[in-house]
């Protein structure tokens, strides 16, 4: 870090002081003491007000507790589907910061951590006790942190080190983002940490689109008989920017992904009830099995009067693959276990598919992947 690049990062956390100050200390308004030093993150003016009312004061010891034995159980069995799901995309992430200090964390919709990954200094105990498995990083336990803002404002955050709540959580920075499954419920959060690291807020944007990625492989996830790749006219399709619809044999929909909600606004019925795709697309729905036989773009109309680009997929096409092929230097276990990641990559998560183009069975899939089958 030269000169400037110093004094700006002092200068930030003067800032964050003055602001922790006049709301600690003076009970100024939160919002106020925010824009007073020139940022106005009203998200965090609401995390400090929840837990100052909550009885809480800042200079409180932490004690990052684990959750119960009998509770650890029940997130790591109703947790296995956003696991297997996760753990790929989180190898790729790592791969990005694996020169910034920050590693990453997966929690459920409850702030429990149920996985890790990333170059975590197990000789650091400020590392080791946000990363064991279980541990309890929710807003009622740890206080402000990227991952109890996530939680409560379902929506991708930055936080550096004074802006977190406790004095004992001062250390970290975080940037985090909530992960949305195929009923766009809240099914857990994705965050990257660092301690007493340089602040990058760039990362914010890192962990949103990682989010994206396991939120099309929980989509994808569904047995389905067709997926539909939306986007608007004149975008590419083929990639995790695309809108994911999958669709049963009869029409109705299985599973979206969040970026399909926000561009067919009829997917979001509410009380749970079943969506068709002719309620959906301004056209007969089985012109879009038909479709799928052309492995090719067509424009659709929605009932709105907005057009879609919609290439219709059957699961026995598999999307091509951008990534890297496995290295063949690799061990030989590790080279297999890459090779049936890649084929159940290539199937968009159906590990079923990926069973069959492998000749191998589904519970080996699973096996060699170190998870479980869902259910």
């Amino acid at each position: 870090m030269n000169a400037s690049q110093d004094a700006r990062a002092q200068q930030r956390l003067q800032q964050i002081a003055q602001a922790r100050d006049a709301v600690m200390a003076e009970g100024r308004p939160a919002t106020e003491a925010l824009v007073d030093g020139g940022w106005d993150r009203s998200w965090i003016a609401r995390s400090w007000r929840r837990c100052l009312d909550s009885g809480r004061r800042p200079q409180e010891r932490v004690s990052f507790d684990l959750v119960p034995a009998q509770a650890a159980r029940r997130v790591e069995e109703a947790s296995q589907t956003l696991l297997y799901a996760a753990r790929p995309v989180m190898e790729r992430l790592c791969r990005a910061i694996a020169n910034t200090r920050y590693f990453a964390i997966l929690t459920d919709a409850e702030g429990v951590v149920i996985h890790v990954d990333g170059a975590i200094d197990r000789t650091d105990r400020r590392a080791q006790l946000i990363t064991r498995i279980g541990v309890d990083l929710s807003e009622r336990a740890v206080g402000t942190t990227a991952i109890g803002a996530v939680l409560a404002e379902l929506q991708p955050v930055w936080l550096h080190r004074g802006e977190h709540f406790f004095e004992d959580t001062s250390v970290y920075s975080c940037a985090g983002a909530p992960l949305f499954g195929p009923d766009g419920r809240c099914v857990g959060m994705l965050d990257l940490t660092g301690i007493e690291t340089l602040e990058r807020p760039e990362l914010k944007h890192l962990v949103a689109q990682s989010a994206r990625s396991i939120e099309n492989a929980l989509a994808l996830s569904h047995p389905h008989a067709l997926l539909l790749r939306l986007n608007w006219p004149g975008r590419a399709l083929g990639d995790d920017g695309d809108g994911l619809v999958c669709v049963d044999a009869d029409g109705w929909v299985l599973s979206v992904n969040a970026t399909a909600r926000q561009m067919v606004s009829g997917v979001n019925a509410g009380g749970g009830a079943r969506v068709h795709c002719s309620e959906l697309f301004a056209v007969p729905w089985e012109v879009l099995f038909d479709a799928a036989r052309q492995d090719a773009p067509r424009e659709v109309p929605l009932w709105s009067g907005l057009t879609l680009q919609v290439l219709a997929q059957s699961p026995g096409q598999l999307p091509r693959l951008r990534g890297p092929a496995p290295d063949p230097r690799l061990p030989l276990k590790d080279l297999e276990t890459e090779l049936i990641r890649k084929a159940v990559n290539e199937a968009r998560g159906n590990v079923m598919q990926a069973a069959r183009v492998l000749g191998i069975s589904r519970a080996t899939v699973y096996r060699k992947l170190g998870t479980r089958p869902k259910g």
